[in-house]
């Protein structure tokens, strides 16, 4: 819980927790994760993509790995521990491990990815992306709000873009890729528990809305006659929410909304919107997208203005292996604890590594299912079952008969 508070301490923002990826606080925070991850007897390394590697070989030589993780980024303006507890606990759980003497037959690589939460750049991913094998060509040319390139942004963190693409890992020598994380939803704490086992992650969509329409003088132009493209724009956010409501399993979300050009006095000639909207049932997701598309269509036609719906990113929901749940929930029975089964509203590295191996993931209860936000909070006994229940997945279930295969 120390090392959380540490790394929370490392902001670019006094006061409160922002460490974008690539950023000099990113560099700082990746050092410090490498120097807890030589500690515990891992080998370090760090990728193309800037993400911390710690390696423990395993027993048999040539044995495959498994890989656990999570992120060292934030949001603006978050809590300690959303993505940050994984990392921490699982160099834990290993240094444990090490100092009882245990050594696993396969080899364990913990992952420190820098990317999860694509608040700097306009992809999200980018870190766990290049390990699984499907960053796109053309994501060395995204830019940042300040027109910074990511190879520039990599290059600067010591990184070496042109090894991008060699990060990604081979899908036959890889086990599984596991994640410990915070809830983030009220789910567990009803319930009454301090973990439970994933059963999928939400696919989820993101784009940006342009609202076009006729910019005027608010003193000279009839309502009758105004195009206005923000008020057109708030009738979109209000049927967003209502169609999301409207429809179980679906949740919809307008985040930012600017208004152009912007003036105090000015009707605006242009709005522009993002739009987050998710669902573990991909065919939900895909439903409420074409009937929001529609009704935003609708509203724009009504108003006499234009819009254009332009995807910024898209993942499909991520299910997690059976073998896995199966294998966490023997893991905390045995120590006692009932292994709550739920689905992940929220998105994680898991939705960019299915795509190179079988996933799983453990939760951990977190206060009033409160993430990316100052009053994130968590139990240290929580932690402990949580890091004892991954240790226990580790020695006691994956070397039995039911190993991972």
């Amino acid at each position: 819980m120390g090392r959380l508070d540490q790394l929370g301490a490392i902001t670019s923002v006094p006061g409160e927790v922002t460490r974008l990826y690539l950023t000099k606080e990113h560099r700082a925070a990746a050092d410090v994760v490498a120097g807890w991850m030589r500690d515990a007897g891992l080998a370090v390394s760090h990728d193309a993509a800037g993400t911390v590697v710690g390696r423990a070989d395993g027993a048999t030589s040539g044995a495959r790995t498994l890989l656990i993780g999570s992120h060292i980024d934030t949001v603006r303006n978050a809590g300690r521990y959303d993505g940050c507890l994984g990392v921490v606990l699982a160099i834990e759980a290993m240094a444990e491990l090490r100092r009882l003497g245990k050594c696993l037959p396969f080899a364990v690589e913990v992952l420190a990815f820098g990317d999860e939460e694509g608040v700097r750049f306009p992809k999200t991913l980018t870190s766990s992306r290049a390990v699984a094998g499907t960053l796109d060509d053309d994501v060395l040319d995204i830019k940042d709000a300040d027109g910074v390139p990511l190879k520039e942004a990599l290059t600067k963190f010591g990184c070496d873009p042109a090894k991008l693409k060699k990060v990604a890992r081979d899908p036959g020598a890889v086990l599984g890729y596991v994640e410990v994380h915070i809830e983030q939803g009220p789910v567990l704490e009803a319930e009454g528990l301090p973990i439970g086992v994933v059963t999928a992650i939400s696919g989820a969509n993101r784009f940006r809305i342009e609202v076009t329409g006729k910019a005027g003088h608010a003193g000279t132009v009839p309502m009758p006659q105004r195009r206005d493209a923000l008020a057109g724009a708030a009738e979109m956010v209000l049927a967003v929410e209502r169609m999301a409501r409207e429809t179980a399993g679906l949740v919809a979300t307008v985040g930012q909304i600017t208004a152009k050009p912007g003036a105090v006095n000015v009707v605006a000639g242009e709005a522009i919107l993002t739009l987050d909207i998710r669902s573990p049932v991909d065919r939900t997701r895909r439903r409420g997208i074409q009937q929001i598309d529609q009704e935003l269509r609708s509203i724009a036609r009504r108003r006499h203005l234009t819009v254009n719906m332009v995807e910024t990113y898209g993942e499909k929901s991520a299910t997690c292996d059976q073998r896995f749940i199966s294998h966490l929930t023997t893991a905390a029975d045995a120590l006692g604890q009932t292994a709550y089964g739920l689905p992940s509203g929220a998105g994680h590295d898991g939705l960019a590594m299915i795509k190179l191996c079988p996933i799983g993931m453990l939760f951990v209860r977190c206060k009033g299912g409160v993430s990316h936000h100052p009053d994130e909070a968590v139990k240290a006994d929580d932690v402990e079952i949580a890091t004892r229940t991954l240790m226990e997945f580790l020695v006691r279930v994956c070397t039995t008969g039911r190993a991972i295969a």
